[in-house]
């Protein structure tokens, strides 16, 4: 049995926060290049070219990428040969999370209670997703997830007779809605199986995959949506060109006989996300 002290899990949920609001992953920024030389929009090209400079200088200058810091996210895989010590899990990684929006600068978004409006003052609490695996060591991955494309997100529960064809149709139709308010070029999290609640954390999770990732049995149907999302006319932030979105990324489990959920996690250009093991 391996024990950790609680305090190490605070240090590191610091660092990863500061790290993914700070510097964009290089297979994202890597996209934005990649489309801007094949964007035939004037317009579209330029702004992604912004895009790709303003990415540069957050992480030269270790300032935020965007002002919406987002709600934290993390998805915690805990060994089982693993023991904590010192303190609670949760509480751990709620201070590496106050510590890293106090630090860092960011902007505490968070609001208490969903009615009252009542702003934390700390982007705490976290939304913290834990999954038991073998071994001693322990993998966190901090996603801090901003909201103007996080409201534009949907979910669906299709009737077992739903084909590809549907899903591909939602999922533009999703992005259609979502228009400009998410900060396109998009990436989309997709998840497919499971129940109504865990297809939109198998959504979530995807976007904290590297673009370009394998997507198992859907890699075909991954590249057909995102030709679809493309011919959209969407563009780069709503105002035209061929570049509505980056990647599609889909995760899928097991479901029942009687359906087939579909949840769309909707993330900005911004996919910004970081791991570590310890």
């Amino acid at each position: 049995m391996r024990i950790i002290n609680v305090a190490e899990v605070t240090i590191a949920i610091k660092e990863l926060f500061i790290k993914a609001n700070y510097v964009l992953p290089d297979d994202v920024l890597q996209k934005i290049r990649e489309f801007r030389e094949k964007e035939d929009d004037k317009c579209a090209e330029n702004m992604l070219a912004l895009l790709e400079e303003n990415a540069i200088t957050a992480c030269r200058d270790d300032i935020p990428i965007c002002q919406d810091t987002g709600m934290a996210v993390v998805f915690a895989r805990v060994g089982q040969e693993l023991c904590f010590n010192g303190g609670l899990f949760t509480d751990a990684v709620n201070e590496g999370v106050r510590l890293a929006y106090r630090e860092g600068f960011l902007r505490k978004s968070v609001v208490g209670d969903p009615l009252t409006r009542i702003n934390t003052g700390d982007n705490t609490p976290a939304v913290i997703y834990t999954e038991l695996i073998a071994g001693d060591r322990l993998e966190l991955t901090a996603l801090p997830k901003g909201f103007g494309s996080e409201n534009m997100s949907r979910q669906r529960m299709f009737a077992p007779s739903a084909t590809e064809q549907d899903i591909i149709d939602f999922v533009t139709e999703t992005v259609k809605i979502a228009g400009g308010n998410p900060c396109p070029p998009v990436v989309i999290g997709i998840g497919i199986g499971g129940t109504f609640d865990y297809s939109c954390v198998l959504a979530k999770k995807a976007l904290c995959r590297p673009i370009g990732s394998d997507n198992g049995p859907y890699n075909e149907l991954a590249q057909r949506i995102l030709n679809e999302v493309n011919k959209t006319g969407v563009g780069v932030q709503g105002l035209g060109g061929k570049t509505t979105a980056l990647a599609v990324n889909i995760d899928s489990y097991p479901t029942h006989i009687a359906s087939i959920p579909v949840a769309v996690n909707i993330s900005c250009h911004a996919t910004r996300h970081a791991s570590v093991t310890l």
